[in-house]
């Protein structure tokens, strides 16, 4: 992932992406609220719909919907808080690419673990943990307080955060946290991450390869020049004490080769 980092800000300090999804999530979920309406049937993600009616939007749509004040209290505060950095960090497009890329990825994890269900998944979690692993990816020893109260380094939160997810999916639980969307998210996040990084370090390699086989062209051509031009010092000298008829056909060659390309220059 390339490291743009921008200067901009949004509502209050918030980078623009960054509020934009926050505003997107609130309005949403207080539409749903205050008009006592469930969209969670037709935009919510239900993995059986996905594949056999290709209700595709799904994967997209349910990153928006949430199922209660803390589902999406939590959600947009690790959104805010771990996402406006990376923004500033990455700028607007990467991470909104990023963000979309881990969500839709949390749900296809989802419909390929549990492909029968109807039960409809909703929350933008799946993204909000790739934030997570992005972020112990980026700045790994920064510390964190859980609950607020104990300090650890961020990297050791996200492992213990996708230990417990593994155990919880592998052990189907009966909750109603989507497991499988959220060790998704990680794994896609991870995946792409690393993926994108070594890709820039290939990039990288090359055009330094290519950058020093054109100095490596460059100094030979110069030293081919200072040859020349030492040559044609010799014969310049010849010149002035035989006179330019006692030159050499060689000689010769030499000099109206050195012509030609000095006239290049």
């Amino acid at each position: 992932m390339n490291g743009y980092r921008g200067s901009y800000s949004g509502y209050g300090g918030v980078p623009p992406v960054v509020a934009t999804l926050l505003l997107a999530n609130i309005a949403i979920f207080l539409f749903e609220m205050l008009g006592r309406l469930d969209f969670s049937g037709l935009f919510g993600l239900v993995p059986i719909l996905v594949w056999s009616r290709l209700f595709i939007w799904q994967l997209f749509t349910y990153m928006f919907l949430h199922g209660g004040f803390w589902h999406i209290f939590m959600n947009m505060f690790i959104l805010w808080m771990f996402g406006s950095e990376l923004e500033r960090d990455w700028g607007g497009r990467e991470f909104l690419k990023y963000y979309i890329i881990c969500g839709i990825g949390a749900g296809l994890f989802n419909v390929a673990f549990q492909p029968h269900s109807y039960i409809p998944i909703v929350g933008a979690s799946g993204a909000i943990y790739g934030l997570l692993v992005a972020y112990a990816m980026m700045y790994p020893n920064r510390t964190v307080y859980i609950y607020f109260l104990f300090p650890v380094p961020v990297k050791y939160m996200v492992i213990g955060l996708a230990a417990i997810e593994f155990i919880s999916s592998m052990a189907g639980s009966a909750s109603n946290v989507a497991h499988f969307a959220h060790l998704g998210g990680m794994l896609v996040g991870f995946v792409y991450l690393k993926s994108d990084w070594r890709l820039a370090s290939i990039k990288a390699k090359v055009a330094a390869f290519f950058y020093k086989k054109k100095i490596e062209k460059q100094w030979q051509e110069r030293e081919k020049e200072e040859k020349l031009m030492e040559e044609v010092d010799l014969i310049l000298d010849k010149i002035n004490r035989v006179g330019y008829d006692k030159l050499t056909r060689q000689e010769k060659k030499i000099l109206e080769d050195a012509s030609q390309k000095l006239s290049k220059k």
